[in-house]
């Protein structure tokens, strides 16, 4: 899986937390987990079985050192039952804030993985996906060292993005774009609704202006890429 010339370096996790529903994920994680000599992980398909462990470990003086969690897992209809891992996470982190969480799902929106990072605090993001072994060792090395991990396809698009501050003008041009609108209806949507410049040579060299910055040639690349951000 990592090739056999890897080198393994003993990682300090001890007591691990995985958290997830899908019976080939979690073949996944073991056999990844056992190729870093890492301790065998205790299972769980469901948040609130996550929840009352984290809790056992905290009371009987061995906590959990690590978690990995899903973002999403189906409803077995308990009240117990927090609606997703983005609410495991918030609910471990009152619990024991200085557990660190490794989020594992196929999640590829730009602005919920920022989102992970930014309000939840996470300590690392590895998303489902051919290859995702070797970036679960990255991660695994990282945290191992106290450092964040962040995948590549972010730190790519983060980086990207810090080329143009997008305005609340431009996001309305690009949205209204994606809709469909002409630049001249965008050039009067935007008159209508007190957003000077108004005029459509100025629609054009904004819009030229985000395409540069991005290293863009066309306006559905543009888009894509503030779809991927979540900015539209």
């Amino acid at each position: 899986m990592f090739g056999s010339n890897s080198q393994f370096i003993k990682m300090q996790f001890k007591n691990i937390l995985v958290v997830e529903d899908q019976e080939m994920a979690n073949l996944s994680l073991r056999i990844t987990l056992e190729k870093l000599q890492l301790p065998q992980p205790l299972h769980c398909y469901h948040t609130d079985h996550a929840i009352s462990f984290l809790k056992k470990g905290l009371a009987v003086d061995q906590p959990y050192d690590l978690l990995i969690t899903d973002l999403y897992f189906e409803d077995i209809g308990t009240a117990k039952q927090l609606p997703d891992g983005m609410e495991l996470v918030r609910t471990v982190k009152t619990l024991q804030p200085e557990l660190k969480i490794l989020v594992f799902s196929a999640e590829s929106k730009i602005a919920v993985i920022r989102r992970l990072y930014d309000e939840l605090k996470i300590d690392g993001y590895v998303r489902k996906s051919r290859g995702d072994a070797n970036s679960l060792k990255e991660a695994l090395e990282q945290l191992d060292l106290n450092k964040r991990y962040y995948p590549r396809e972010y730190r790519s698009l983060a980086a990207q993005q810090n080329q143009h501050d997008f305005t609340d003008r431009d996001k309305a041009i690009v949205r209204l774009l994606n809709e469909g609108y002409s630049q001249q209806e965008i050039s009067n949507w935007l008159e209508m609704n007190a957003m000077p410049p108004f005029g459509l040579s100025s629609v054009e060299k904004r819009l030229k202006l985000m395409r540069m910055a991005m290293n863009f040639n066309k306006n559905q690349q543009l888009i894509g890429f503030c779809k991927d951000l979540g900015i539209i």
